[in-house]
């Protein structure tokens, strides 16, 4: 085969610039010797379909159509595409043309997304289009200009930064601030464009992968389809028994036998009451929400934070006596009954602990927590890797307890964290990694988190799933970390061949329902409680 050309990509939303841009980047190359062809989706050039939809577009009303339905729209915006690249883009580049092109299916996904068409709709389209591409992989710039934006445009812009994040994992991409000066920006592109190597070579059509893009490097097994499988039927058991639907609420004989939390994790039993009857109930200071949310989840325990109430009364810092805590925990134990969840593994402080009892221990670090005013130092700041790392660096409180805690307090009025800032994965988030990739390319375990939260749209359209959101709240970090965790249990039994480092190959504890149904309240700067009523 001769030797391919290279394939350039401009997109963005309209008014950022990027045509101008692929014009000046055309008369740039060509000035130094490169055979370049520009073109444009759908395309303006007469005699072809793309012209007649971009007329269609822009001038519904000359063909005697008010407005097209935006699905039809993208239709007729795919048809052109697939056109362009069978006369015009896959011939240049086996010729060993450059191509530029101004909008790439990049532009589908995202008018799509904005005009309010099903995710799953718009994949389809993308992979019609994928096929006629085959193996091609391009250079893309991502144009943006971010000054005076309206609100659509605000929108577009949310989408293709999204996008762009995901598609970087596969292909170069490079997203070009086009806010000052065009010879600033068209030095930045020409620098970027000779520093990239050719990945435009392989033009032979080829069958596209399934995926929207590929998760490369990182290589998934059948297990990564069984994640999102997983937790669409998990939200789904979740809003039936909301609405007091009768059982069976799945068919899944594994999700019918076995307990396993909810996709998200401020829906579980032990959050929802961490929620409403410990942050939002009682003095609602940071100090004392502070006190009383790491006391509970020292224990994570609702029986013991209810036997704590019973015989001490209202929990406060005000008045704090570690002698009578340590006296009603010690109580407890000696009449055999457990103080610790068995959700997390607590460190006791090691065989050197100056204390007797691990609950003495988890008192005086509680006590030490509020004597350094942890509480204040936490409230002044403004990420949440910050507050992580103010809790990382307490005796017995690793990595992952840090995380869990920070998130936990991030449920409360005083804090602002956004929770896909980063994310710690648990040892059985670790093992559910693994086995849902055979390979991770290179990338941290909380890199795939990051990977498949960004993605999580995209996979339940591609697989065909109905995934009910949080009343418009996506999965959050920590809930796809919860999630591989679930993952890793529930293929012991669907996946038994795939194993994880700790070995286990049966779930343990079995599903039993509730007494008491549980009435769902979520933080009310989430602005979803109002919504919980008329679903149910």
């Amino acid at each position: 085969m001769r030797k391919a050309g290279r394939l350039i990509v401009f997109e963005g939303p309209d008014g950022s610039g990027k045509s101008t841009l692929s014009r000046r980047l055309v008369a740039a190359l060509r000035k130094s010797g490169k055979s370049c062809v520009h073109l444009a989706f759908p395309g303006n050039e007469r005699g072809t379909l793309g012209h007649l939809v971009y007329r269609l577009h822009h001038k519904p009303t000359e063909f005697g159509i008010a407005r097209p339905n935006p699905a039809s729209l993208q239709l007729l915006h795919l048809a052109a595409h697939i056109e362009a690249i069978n006369k015009k883009i896959l011939p240049a580049l086996k010729k060993g043309h450059w191509v530029i092109l101004d909008r790439y299916w990049w532009s589908l996904w995202v008018y799509g997304r904005v005009g309010g068409i099903a995710p799953e709709v718009i994949v389809q389209m993308i992979e019609i289009e994928k096929d006629y591409w085959g193996d091609i992989s391009p250079l893309v710039f991502l144009i943006v200009r971010k000054n005076k934006l309206s609100s659509l445009g605000k929108k577009l812009l949310k989408e293709y930064t999204e996008l762009a994040a995901i598609e970087g994992q596969v292909s170069p991409v490079h997203i070009i601030d086009n806010s000052k000066t065009i010879e600033n920006t068209m030095q930045n592109l020409k620098n970027i464009v000779e520093a990239v190597p050719n990945v435009s070579a392989g033009v032979s059509r080829g069958k596209a992968s399934i995926k929207v893009s590929p998760l490369g490097p990182a290589v998934p097994t059948v297990v990564y389809d069984t994640y999102w499988r997983f937790a669409a039927e998990r939200q789904s058991i979740f809003f039936k028994r909301l609405k007091s639907e009768p059982q069976p609420w799945t068919n899944d004989p594994i999700l019918s036998e076995f307990k396993f939390t909810n996709a998200y994790r401020a829906s579980d039993r032990v959050s929802q009451y961490l929620i409403k009857n410990v942050i939002y109930s009682g003095e609602q200071t940071f100090e004392e929400v502070f006190f009383r949310t790491i006391l509970f989840k020292f224990f994570n325990r609702i029986e013991t934070w209810e036997l704590l109430e019973k015989k001490i009364g209202e929990i406060k810092f005000k008045g704090f006596s570690i002698e009578k805590y340590n006296r009603v925990l010690s109580e407890a134990m000696q009449s055999g009954s457990r103080v610790y969840s068995p959700a997390y593994i607590m460190p006791s402080g090691g065989p050197n602990s100056p204390w007797p009892r691990k609950h003495s221990m988890h008192l005086q670090l509680l006590q030490r927590m509020m004597r350094e005013d942890l509480p204040a130092q936490i409230a002044d700041t403004k990420y949440m890797s910050e507050g992580f790392e103010l809790l990382r660096g307490y005796p017995t409180i690793g990595d992952f307890l840090a995380y869990q805690y920070i998130t936990d307090l991030n449920y409360s009025a005083f804090l602002k964290y956004s929770e896909m800032e980063f994310t710690i994965p648990g040892p059985g988030a670790k093992d559910g990694i693994r086995k849902c990739f055979s390979n991770l390319g290179g990338l941290t375990e909380a890199e795939i988190i990051q990977l498949v939260a960004k993605r999580q749209e995209m996979e339940f359209a591609r697989l065909g799933l109905d995934f009910k959101s949080l009343w418009g709240r996506p999965l959050q970090l920590i809930d796809c970390q919860n999630l591989f965790c679930e993952v890793d249990k529930y293929s012991r039994v669907k996946h038994p061949e795939f194993s994880g480092n700790t070995g286990r190959t049966r779930i343990k504890q079995k599903f039993s329902p509730t007494k008491e149904p549980v009435r769902f309240w979520y933080p009310p700067k989430w602005g979803i409680n109002e919504k919980i009523a008329s679903e149910v």
